[in-house]
């Protein structure tokens, strides 16, 4: 059993999102540790990139904080690797195919396997062109987290067919970033996922209130959340720690059976 679904064993997984450099990489690190002392079950750390054409303008405005710090996948992957005797919870990283092409896919997954990441989430690589990368994942044992979104229609038991680690069901069409209410029809989504596979699956895109996170997370087997805790490190930067850990908290224990 991977890593990954075994975070999903016997509870509901609470997965937390950051942007690895913002406000720094020190930060990043103890922010890090907040999650999984707070009971994050999961830890997704966002690469910073030029373009985030997945991410709305929360996540957009930490891409450029880090990037104007200089943070690149060596720094990132050197902080997972400074981090390993420290956590516990599987580490898994949000990037997109430009930086991992230019890395070289053979040495990223290589790097990553070293480094202690378990999964990696490719927002931009379609579900058909992903086979060019799937070699040297396997090679290394790291899952590549399939998107499932509300538009997929006839292709969601194609691609959960061949899920690893766990389907990341989008809730929303659009961005990343908090929303006030989540309309998609993801119970539909959930149930035919669930009827192609025993992959774990998470609901990401918007959740940032106890109410959405328990909601959701009787519906799926976990929830992500992203926008909510960067905009908590936006707003209190180095200080941002102690109020991550409040915050992911709270959440974990909302979706506690």
């Amino acid at each position: 059993m991977s890593k990954i679904i075994n975070a999903f064993k016997d509870k509901k997984a609470f997965i937390a999102f950051l942007t690895a450099g913002d406000p720094d990489i020190e930060t990043t690190k103890e922010c890090i540790i907040a999650m999984e002392e707070a009971g994050a079950d999961l830890i997704e750390i966002g690469i910073p990139f030029s373009d985030p054409i997945a991410e709305g303008i929360v996540i957009q405005g930490a891409n450029i904080r880090a990037l104007k710090n200089h943070t690149n996948l060596n720094n990132v992957f050197q902080m997972i690797k400074d981090l390993n005797s420290k956590l516990t919870v599987p580490i898994i990283l949000l990037t997109y195919i430009n930086p991992v092409m230019n890395f070289g896919y053979e040495e990223f997954f290589k790097t990553s396997e070293k480094s202690g990441i378990s999964g990696v989430i490719i927002p931009d690589l379609p579900y058909e062109e992903k086979e060019e990368i799937i070699s040297p994942a396997e090679k290394y044992g790291v899952d590549i987290i399939s998107l499932i979104a509300p538009t997929s229609n006839e292709r969601i038991k194609k691609i959960a067919k061949d899920a690893k680690g766990f389907v990341y069901v989008v809730s929303s069409m659009g961005v990343t970033g908090v929303r006030k209410e989540i309309t998609t029809d993801v119970d539909s989504m959930v149930q035919l996922v669930k009827e192609t596979t025993k992959t774990p699956v998470a609901i990401g895109f918007g959740i940032n209130t106890t109410e959405q996170a328990k909601h959701f997370s009787e519906i799926a087997d976990g929830v992500i959340v992203g926008s909510a805790i960067v905009k908590i490190i936006e707003k209190y930067g180095k200080n941002s720690p102690e109020y991550v850990y409040n915050y992911v908290k709270e959440m974990k224990d909302s979706i506690k059976d």
